[in-house]
């Protein structure tokens, strides 16, 4: 029975067992493959390398500043401000908060860091000042001015980066003051009677014009080029210094190109005085010896007419007498053409008494004895031009102007072309 019960259940208990093994065995052979993949993929760490730390967590992010108040000062240059700023103290936990700027317009003003920080308090404390790094951004906003002043968004931030969040935006612009209004109005009345004061005694007296007395009572002496255009840089350098200090506060503002260009003004006055002086001082000169020649003339002439009359009033004549009769008679003659002579030259030089009175300021400075002169015309336009771009400077830049080699070069050959031009010329 039992031989009978193996022949009818063997077979099927051995294919079990068999697939039991076979399944076994896979899944041995799967475990072990897996295991030699991972050690493969993953690299046995050296013996000597140290543990790896643990990553820094990122600190957590606060609420965002923001500018809400200016409750000391205002916007000016070389004022004082006192800056409140919502949420400062937990900013500055995390951030350097000496290194903020203010922001005007949105342009950093660099290098303008607070002056005082207290970030328990929410506050900075900035000295609006122009340094060498932001003078191009406080020339940007302070020049062309309009006004005593114009309206500006205000903010704080750090130089490299977008300013904090502000009240002051483009809806609530807070006023820069560009002059202040007490220095402003001083300032101008010295600029006014400066300007009253010169325009004054321009008019009035020989301040600019030709020196001397003038040959018709109650009349006044003709305007000088020369110093016509030395009054006018004086007047252009002394008010534009004025109002760049008035905005900046820059007490050095003359530049080298400037105090050529004043030489070069001055240079040309006083060899203008020098030539005129030459030249009254030589007609001055002719003029007395001729006159005394004239009046010798005028003396020797009736004693030889005296003479010629004695010897032809005798009632014969010698051949002497009638020898000395003829050298009386051509003596006579060559004085009397030698008078005419002398007296015309006096008259010539002699200049009519027109000649010493103004004749209007622009035909004064234009025009000589013989008429209006390019080489005048030419002086006056360069001046006028290189004025203009010289306000033009100011009023855009708040410098004075670096004027080139070339333009102090072309203004100096406009003056040495006048002062060549002034040796012939006729007073």
């Amino acid at each position: 029975m039992s031989e009978k019960l193996y022949q009818e259940t063997g077979p099927s208990v051995r294919h079990t067992a068999v697939r039991f093994l076979f399944a076994l065995l896979m899944s041995l052979g799967l475990i072990i493959a897996g295991a030699q993949l991972t050690n493969a993929q993953t690299p046995t760490p050296a013996l000597t390398s140290s543990p790896s730390p643990s990553p820094t967590p990122a600190p957590a992010l606060g609420p965002a500043p923001k500018v809400i108040a200016i409750d000391q000062g205002h916007l000016e240059l070389d004022d004082i401000i006192r800056v409140e700023v919502d949420h400062l103290s937990e900013w500055a936990t995390n951030h350097d908060a000496s290194k903020l700027v203010p922001y005007l317009n949105g342009r950093a003003i660099r290098g303008n860091y607070p002056e005082e920080i207290h970030a328990s308090k929410n506050h900075l404390h900035f000295h609006l000042r122009i340094t060498p790094e932001n003078k191009k951004v406080w020339v940007d906003l302070l020049g062309a001015p309009e006004g005593m002043t114009h309206p500006v968004t205000f903010s704080v931030g750090l130089e490299n980066q977008s300013p904090f969040d502000s009240v002051f935006d483009l809806n609530n612009e807070q006023p820069l003051t560009v002059v202040s209004p007490v220095y402003g109005i001083v300032s101008l009345v010295v600029v006014l009677i400066t300007l009253i004061l010169l325009v004054w005694l321009g008019r009035t007296t020989n301040l600019i014009r030709e020196p001397g007395d003038c040959p018709v009572p109650g009349k006044l002496r003709p305007y000088n080029l020369g110093r016509t255009q030395m009054a006018f840089w004086f007047f252009l350098i002394n008010a534009s210094y004025v109002t760049i200090w008035l905005i900046t506060d820059a007490l050095d503002t003359i530049t080298p190109a400037l105090l050529g260009l004043m030489g070069i003004s001055a240079g040309t006055a006083l060899s203008e005085a020098l030539i005129d002086s030459g030249k009254n001082q030589a007609t001055a000169d002719q003029l007395r010896d001729l006159t005394a020649e004239k009046q010798t003339l005028e003396q020797t002439i009736p004693d030889l007419q005296t003479q010629l009359n004695s010897v032809n009033a005798r009632s014969s004549l010698t051949p002497d007498d009638v020898a000395n009769r003829d050298n009386l008679n051509k003596q006579i003659q060559d004085s009397r053409t030698r008078l005419a002579q002398v007296s015309q030259q006096i008259q010539t030089l002699t200049p009519a008494a027109s000649a010493g009175v103004t004749r209007g300021f622009l035909r004064d400075i234009l025009s000589d004895a013989s008429g209006y002169s390019f080489h005048r015309f030419q002086i006056f336009a360069w001046t006028i031009v290189l004025g203009i771009i010289f306000v033009s400077s100011v009023y855009n830049n708040l410098t004075m102007p670096e004027f080139s080699t070339t333009l102090l070069g072309l203004m100096g050959l406009s003056s040495g072309t006048y002062i060549g031009f002034k040796f012939p010329e006729k007073k």
